[in-house]
């Protein structure tokens, strides 16, 4: 016997719930009677839980949902597909709402046994011992005890591939590509992908009206196959076309058009809209954004486009905190504007203060910045960046006052390629082992970065990988010296949905020029140890250091880290991790003095990046150092 299959979607598929760090839910005043309710990580807190008091007409019911032969998998599938058991302990509203549900729940059931490739299954559901099918239009059940509800679900066998053929513009395409293996299992799941990848690869050929013609899957009973009929219209190859912005009240729309690098006039491509659409959501100026497709080309057989956005608050503000057992506690505020002149220029205005708990105020660190920047200023694919930033800076190593002014581009070469440049003034006075020196420096810094990451905060494949040059000037001294370095930091995630991932890093940097450490200002020399760099290490405690122990910061460093970051549950993960460094005074590292620290890392997992937290022991400690260190932020370590 063959059977054609409906179309059956996969809404029903179990889907993971990602939590907010905090989610506040506003609440009507007490004399209205509302419940009142507030969410940190996901735990509701003052909740009323007498939610029955919201359904009109409540009916309760028993449940009995017997799954035969199913494996462990499949039992678990269904009863994920199915809202009578999801939601046996909530009363449904009155009589007609619980055969309503009833006969949902054998559509998603049914739905469900598709996607596990078990096209000969049979759900078969009662309601007070009746079968649904054959309960009148407003059943009446007894009152005064739960209605019993009885489901079975008889799985029948799993069904694998047969035949496969792609016609029309697929013609030609291996089923291979799409997992379409005759004999594999044929879940309902794989033949919807297949047909959606079919029109997406067409697409990606430059035809923006391709279309899915035709899927057809027969299921053959005597054989326990189906047999899969694909057949897809690619339709003509097309450039884009005029590009129409709405929505905008204060952002030029003629602006946003070109910082979309639609407009270009070039071929067609789904990937070039999705990058638009990140593009135009970077610049942090919309609520919402969506590029619209029309459905016939334009009559010059261009396709044009509408980008729909809706602005979001322009000034901002907010703060923050940190800690570690090393640093001590610290805290930061800032304010800004992301639209200043209506070409979403930035403005920020930030402060912070750290090492707070120190006895002494005249210890802390103190910093302060302006920073403003202009997306597109020479180009879509350029931003302008400027900032005045100040410093009162007291670590182990020295003590200093900082002040530098700075101005620069970044350009994208290409997706992954970034190319940064430009000048810098900074005016220091620095107490350190050497004395106390002023220091004028004028500096070009220069910056190459190649970042293939499939997540900045998060990534579980590709690299990281920059090189960059700051030829200097110190105008006081009347010496040049210039500092040289590169990273690269690679990442490699394996089973379930990359649960696990190896990342590892390894940087390097020198100093070449003025003929001794003093002549460097000492904000300028390598140090490293701290949460950054090499944790169970106070910040900047590894150096070398004079005859009294003093920190005197060097001319190269090397620093690798590796970690092993795996995931126990949807949201929590472990990660045990190696650091290790060197500081030299040399312009070459000798590897004298080879620092490393061990320790373990929770990670939470959020919807805006994980929150770390990590502890960390130095594995051969400086005489009288730090024995161990506790850091927390945002985001991997790198």
């Amino acid at each position: 016997m063959r059977k054609r299959l409906p179309t059956v979607s996969s809404a029903y598929r179990k889907t993971g719930t990602a939590l907010a760090v905090l989610a506040v839910m506003l609440c009507a005043p007490p004399s209205l009677r509302d419940a009142h309710a507030f969410k940190i990580f996901g735990i509701s807190f003052f909740e009323d839980d007498d939610e029955s008091a919201e359904v009109i007409d409540p009916v309760n019911y028993t449940l009995d949902l017997d799954t035969g032969k199913a494996d462990d998998d499949l039992k678990e599938s269904l009863e994920n597909a199915s809202r009578l058991f999801q939601e046996k302990e909530e009363p449904v509203s009155g009589n007609l709402g619980l055969v309503i549900r009833a006969r949902d729940d054998r559509d998603r059931l049914l739905a469900a046994l598709y996607e596990n490739a078990r096209y000969g299954g049979v759900v078969a559901i009662t309601v007070n011992g009746q079968d649904i099918d054959s309960l009148p239009p407003d059943p009446v059940f007894p009152e005064g005890a739960p209605i019993p509800v009885s489901v079975t679900v008889t799985p029948g066998p799993v069904f694998t591939i047969g035949k496969v053929t792609l016609q029309g513009d697929a013609l030609g395409k291996d089923p291979e590509d799409y997992d379409l293996v005759p004999g594999a299992q044929a879940n309902s799941t794989l033949i919807i992908k297949a047909g959606e990848q079919v029109v997406e690869d067409l697409k990606t050929e430059g035809r923006p009206l391709a279309r899915l013609t035709r899927r057809a899957a027969v299921a053959d009973h005597t054989t326990n196959t189906v047999d899969i009929d694909i057949a897809a219209e690619g339709g003509t190859v097309a450039p884009f076309g005029a590009v129409t912005v709405i929505g905008t009240k204060t952002v030029d729309p003629q602006f946003v058009a070109d910082y979309s690098r639609l407009n270009t006039g070039g071929r067609y491509s789904p990937e070039e809209i999705r990058k638009a659409n990140e593009r135009l959501r970077a610049l942090g100026v919309f609520a919402s954004i969506t590029i619209k497709e029309p459905t016939a080309l334009a009559p010059d057989g261009s396709l044009p486009l509408t980008i729909e956005v809706s602005e979001g608050k322009h000034r901002y503000f907010g703060g923050g905190a940190q800690y570690s057992t090393t640093d001590g506690f610290g805290i930061q505020g800032y304010w800004g504007h992301r639209n200043l002149f209506g070409q979403a220029e930035s403005l920020r205005v930030e402060g912070s203060v750290s090492r707070l708990g120190e006895n002494d105020i005249s210890s802390l660190d103190y910093n302060a910045g302006i920073l403003f920047a202009k997306p597109g200023a020479f180009g879509p694919a350029s931003t302008f960046n400027a900032s005045l930033k100040a410093s009162l800076l007291d670590p182990d190593a020295y003590s200093a006052t900082v002040f530098t002014g700075a101005a620069g581009a970044t350009f994208e070469l290409s997706d992954v390629d970034t190319l940064s440049g430009g000048a810098e003034l900074s005016w220091a006075d620095i107490e350190d082992p050497f004395g106390t020196n002023e220091y004028l420096t004028a500096a070009l810094p220069f910056e190459f970065v190649r970042d293939t990451r499939d997540n900045k905060l998060n990534p579980t494949e590709g690299y990281r990988a920059s090189i960059n040059a700051k030829p200097s000037y110190e105008f006081n001294g009347q010496t040049f010296f210039s500092s040289f370095e590169g990273s690269i930091s690679g990442y490699y995630g394996f089973g379930d949905e990359n649960s696990t991932v190896l990342a590892g890093r390894l940087a390097a940097g020198t100093i070449v020029g003025g003929d001794g450490l003093v002549d460097i200002p000492a904000t300028r020399r390598f140090y490293l140890g701290g949460g950054g760099t090499v944790r169970g290490y106070s910040y900047q405690e590894i150096s070398p250091r004079n005859d009294d122990d003093e920190l005197l910061g060097g001319r190269s460093y090397v620093n690798a880290t590796v970690e092993a970051r795996i995931g126990i549950t949807d949201t929590i993960g472990l990660v045990p991790f190696v650091d290790v460094g060197t500081v030299s005074a040399n312009t070459a590292p000798d590897f004298s003095d080879i620092k490393a620290g061990a320790g373990i890392g929770v990670r939470y997992l959020t919807p805006f990046g994980p929150i770390r937290l990590d502890v960390a022991v130095p594995l051969n400690p400086y005489p009288g150092g730090t024995s161990y260190g506790i850091y927390a932020g945002i985001g991997q370590s790198f």
